[in-house]
């Protein structure tokens, strides 16, 4: 079975809940008309990423009625949105993708595990992945700074994921470090990688939203602009891929203590002496 997946690439407005919202359900709609199953948003678009604004006032994770516009656009079209947000926990600040799908209570589902720079001063780190199955294939989240880090996207595989889904905002400077690690995370574990990030705002988000097939090479994405990148994945290609490719199958996940001897010096250091 395949699973027709959309990635956004859009500019949030910083602090304006319900333009934001209203501009996601736009998107919802324009995925329906070219029967996505799934769409992704970049990181905190319904609230934008500024810092004034993550330090404000933040939806509430306990009451999703501010969620209304996009649940209408699900229900209408049946697509399964992921949309990332910053959150108020009331004990805490989260960075987090909520699940909304058809005729259901939207999901709470997963909180940025590794927070990068500035924001250890305003979230909470999360303490667990989450996953769901659309379609036969299993989605694992995760938010930015999470992929540049290969255990992240190994533990998500090992947990059986086929898509290894990610909202982000990369800043002006960061597009080298940003195609590398999402290719590298789809080869590394032999499964889709789906990038959606931020695009222009206050500050400049460079976008680079794109979807990777498990042998890395980006099949579906958008430059620099907003837009849609639409992708079918297929999970007989994961398996055929896994199949030749058997980096995945050959891992080790525990290599022994690490053995060394003592410093040397080189020859050219000796005569320098």
């Amino acid at each position: 079975m395949t699973l027709r997946i959309a990635t956004v690439q859009a500019e949030a407005t910083p602090g304006d809940l319900d333009a934001n919202l209203s501009r996601a359900a736009d998107w919802i709609e324009r995925a329906g008309a070219q029967n996505v199953d799934v769409i992704v948003f970049p990181e905190a678009f319904t609230t934008g990423y500024d810092d004034a604004v993550l330090s404000g006032a933040l939806p509430d994770a306990a009451d999703t009625r501010w969620l209304a516009a996009v649940q209408r656009a699900v229900d209408r079209t049946g697509i399964v949105a992921i949309l990332n947000t910053a959150l108020d926990r009331g004990d805490r600040r989260t960075l987090t993708d909520v699940v909304v799908t058809p005729h259901r209570p939207a999901v709470v589902a997963y909180d940025k595990q590794h927070l990068y720079d500035s924001e250890r001063t305003v979230f909470a780190a999360g303490d667990a992945g989450f996953s769901f199955v659309v379609n036969d294939l299993r989605l694992a989240l995760s938010v930015c700074y999470d992929a540049n880090f290969p255990e992240h996207a190994a533990a998500a595989a090992a947990a059986g994921a086929d898509v290894y889904v990610n909202s982000g905002a990369y800043f002006p400077g960061g597009a080298h470090r940003r195609d590398l690690h999402y290719a590298a995370r789809a080869l590394d574990n032999g499964m889709y990688v789906v990038f959606s990030g931020l695009v222009g705002g206050t500050n400049h988000f460079i976008g680079g939203s794109a979807i990777f097939d498990p042998t890395g090479r980006r099949i579906a994405a958008v430059d620099d602009v907003e837009g849609l990148a639409i992708a079918d994945l297929d999970r007989d290609e994961i398996v055929r891929i896994r199949d030749d490719q058997r980096m995945w199958a050959d891992r080790r996940a525990e290599l022994g203590p690490q053995r060394t001897f003592g410093p040397l010096t080189g020859a050219a250091s000796a005569a320098a002496e």
